[in-house]
């Protein structure tokens, strides 16, 4: 069978009887089980997909199927599934079971699109290679000794590696964004509260969005339309009309934008040089079809990590006190009292990474120290989303680069201080203001390793952010 791209393309061989959803699945059953080295399922439901993919065919065949029948997709392991297992790849929920479906996710099902597993990912969705979680590393099919990308790593690989047409990921400072640079897909993250995060695992609140992987703008976009929109579940989701994404890619007439990109990001000396002759001949060729691109300025780049972190990890410190061992996942056999399970459940059933975090997280909530980090990340995290709203009322879009390097090596990451540094700049930006971010892919460098590139634009304004993405992916692979 062929390697579909896009939906589209699925849906004109289900239309022409060439292929079947019962095929599709198998087809993504044997190429799960053909790279399964590349640990990037957890957990796959070969019974339940084709069971629901014979449902979908006789839909099919009465003319009543969804707008999602023959997408397969995998979900990210941090996202609820009724009687499916709940891991967010970590010791500690070992054995637990979601007793119901996150909203995101039965809209899907309810357009007839069909999961064929739970993906690996950074345990509790923090990290940036995939090596955090309690499962093993994701491996990024062109190169196997070098990392994913993080947290949605599995997701971004099995949208890579052919092992299902799009994912369901989260990102919460680019965990999106960037694994689908390093894997050469596209990822998406919406604006905040755009989608309901009501069965989302929650790490940092108020910056966690459930956002598409997929290989086609199309696909970003039309998993969007429906996954967005009002829900009674969450208090924090948008009540905004949700506009027809998948029906807006072609705008009238050939528009013309003015387009930003931040100076410091391409001139650092922390970016790799192949990055930033790549992303500058992107630049230059929206010159030339009309675009007017400037170089702009932000002075608070170096307040950008550190307020990150001061505030999901003070989040997160928060919201994983819920995992304790007392009603359900890990609980230590070595326990002699309430508080030894506590704490020897904790130290047991999460991993280093998430333990560093919530430490750090309580430390800056504490009495003491609360008003001289945390109260005052906020004031910083107020003036970053202040100016970047500025710039995005006198420019369309602002770009920069994804990630600073490519794909790096598994188990030694190469890139020194400044190019980590630097990593999180790039995506944590879009999530402090919470506006809108994607990351295309616009090339690869000496190794074959992929190039992405991220456009940042307004608050709710992903109908324009999609169609102009589609124009730039559409003119590189023609290119």
């Amino acid at each position: 069978m062929k390697r579909y791209n896009n939906l589209l393309e699925v849906h004109q061989d289900l239309a022409n009887g060439s292929v079947t959803c019962r095929d599709l699945v198998h087809y993504y059953l044997d190429n799960i089980e053909r790279k399964k080295h590349l640990n990037a399922f957890l957990e796959v439901y070969p019974d339940e997909a084709l069971a629901k993919a014979e449902e979908i065919d006789q839909k099919l065949a009465n003319n009543t199927a969804g707008r999602l029948a023959g997408m397969v997709l995998g979900l990210k392991d941090v996202l609820a599934y009724k009687d499916h297992p709940l891991q967010s790849s970590s010791k500690i929920l070992t054995g637990f079971k979601s007793l119901f479906t996150a909203t995101a996710v039965q809209r899907l099902l309810d357009e007839d699109a069909i999961v064929i597993g739970r993906q690996n990912c950074d345990e509790f969705a923090m990290g940036a290679s995939n090596e955090t979680s309690a499962f093993g590393p994701v491996l990024n099919e062109i190169d196997p000794t070098r990392v994913s990308g993080g947290s949605s790593g599995g997701s971004a690989v099995a949208v890579q590696a052919d092992l299902c047409l799009a994912s369901i990921g989260s990102d919460t400072g680019g965990s999106v964004r960037q694994p689908a640079a390093f894997c050469g897909v596209i990822g998406l993250k919406p604006t905040y509260s755009r989608i309901s995060r009501y069965g989302l695992t929650a790490y940092a609140s108020s910056f966690d969005q459930i956002g598409p992987i997929t290989r086609s703008v199309d696909d970003a976009a039309l998993l969007l339309e429906i996954m967005a929109g009002p829900d009674d579940y969450d208090s924090t989701v948008s009540r905004r009309e949700v506009p027809a994404y998948s029906q807006l890619l072609e705008p009238e007439g050939d528009p013309k934008y003015r387009i930003g990109y931040i100076s410091d990001t391409l001139e650092s000396e922390g970016l790799d040089p192949e990055i930033r002759e790549t992303i500058q001949a992107t630049l230059q060729n929206l010159r030339e079809e009309g675009h007017t691109v400037e170089s702009v300025d932000f002075h608070y780049l170096d307040y950008i990590v550190p307020t990150y972190y001061i505030l999901t990890t003070a989040e997160a410190s928060s919201n994983l006190s819920r995992f304790d061992g007392v009603k359900y996942g890990y609980r230590s056999s070595s326990a002699t009292d309430l508080l030894s399970m506590y704490k020897k459940s904790r130290a047991e059933g999460f991993g280093h990474e998430v333990q560093k975090r919530i430490m750090l997280g309580t430390f800056v909530l504490s009495a003491d120290y609360y008003d001289a980090y945390y109260t005052k990340a906020q004031k910083v995290r107020r003036i970053i989303k202040e100016k970047t709203e500025e710039l995005l009322t006198q420019f369309d879009f602002l770009i920069m680069p994804t990630t600073p390097t490519t794909a790096f090596p598994i188990g030694g990451n190469p890139i020194d201080p400044l190019a980590i540094y630097l990593a999180d700049i790039f995506t944590v930006q879009a999530s402090l203001a919470g506006v809108p971010a994607i990351s295309v892919p616009v090339g690869t460098d000496k190794n074959a390793l992929p190039i992405g590139m991220q456009i940042l634009t307004k608050s709710f304004a992903e109908t324009k952010l999609l169609a102009f993405s589609k124009s730039v992916t559409e003119k590189i692979t023609t290119a």
